[in-house]
């Protein structure tokens, strides 16, 4: 199998790789989809209970960015280094999360009233598309396709990390990150390459439960598809709020 698979760490080459014939069960599509269906109560039941916290006191719910923000990181890596214990991580990173996204979106909500809804709609418009995109062989995760988006999205995580590290010396990217002509195409490419990660998460679920790894798989399958759904749900956020701040 090829190094350069999926861009989301959470699924490299060898996220399904297991030694010796897997013992018990083994992972389904069908089980990927209902711990994902999990996963997501899970981030909805934090996300609706900080953005409730974040209307009554803006002020006492902004460290629930940083815990759920630095909490989910280092779950993520820990779920990514440990497969095994994506039956417990899995869901304590996507309650992590959903801190990040209640607050991050309510404050966004109180500027722009109604994007929250719009990302939300967007997002699973999108998952929806694909998935079905996928399913009908519309589009196909061949290599050269595999390759062009993990070289998309490796040069804008290289560009975010660079970004983070020169803002503290004062240096800030003004035009793409605001809501002129160059930050909104930014952002619409940005989005464009999430939503395709997807496809790539599709692609290597769909492997593992054929290649019949074992059903703790099934969490990490869903967590996975996790990461790329937030990353994606943050990205058309901040792309709907460049386009509301023209008005």
């Amino acid at each position: 199998m090829a190094l350069l698979k999926t861009s989301n760490p959470a699924l490299s080459s060898d996220a399904f790789r297991v030694d010796g014939i897997a013992s018990g069960d083994s992972m389904t599509v069908s089980g990927t989809v209902n711990k994902t269906g999990i996963l997501l109560i899970c981030v909805v039941a934090t996300s609706a209970w900080s953005w409730n916290l974040f209307t009554r006191s803006p002020e006492g719910a902004m460290p629930l960015l940083a815990v759920g923000g630095i909490g989910g990181f280092i779950v993520a890596l820990a779920t990514i280094f440990k497969k095994t214990w994506s039956p417990v991580t899995a869901p304590i990173y996507a309650l992590l999360e959903g801190l990040v996204l209640g607050s991050a979106s309510a404050m966004l909500e109180m500027r722009f009233p109604g994007i929250a809804m719009q990302a939300v709609g967007l997002t699973f418009g999108t998952l929806v598309a694909l998935l079905l995109a996928y399913r009908s062989g519309a589009i196909r995760a061949t290599e050269n396709f595999k390759m062009g988006v993990v070289a998309a999205t490796g040069g804008i995580a290289v560009f975010y990390l660079l970004q983070f590290v020169l803002s503290f010396f004062g240096i800030r990217f003004a035009a793409i990150n605001g809501s002129g002509a160059i930050g909104i195409g930014f952002s619409v490419v940005v989005v464009i390459v999430a939503a395709l990660n997807l496809v790539l998460d599709f692609d290597l679920i769909e492997n593992g439960a054929r290649a019949g790894a074992p059903k703790y798989m099934e969490w990490y399958g869903a967590f996975a598809l996790m990461v790329t759904l937030i990353w994606l749900y943050f990205e058309i956020l901040r792309l709907l709020s460049k386009i509301r701040s023209r008005d």
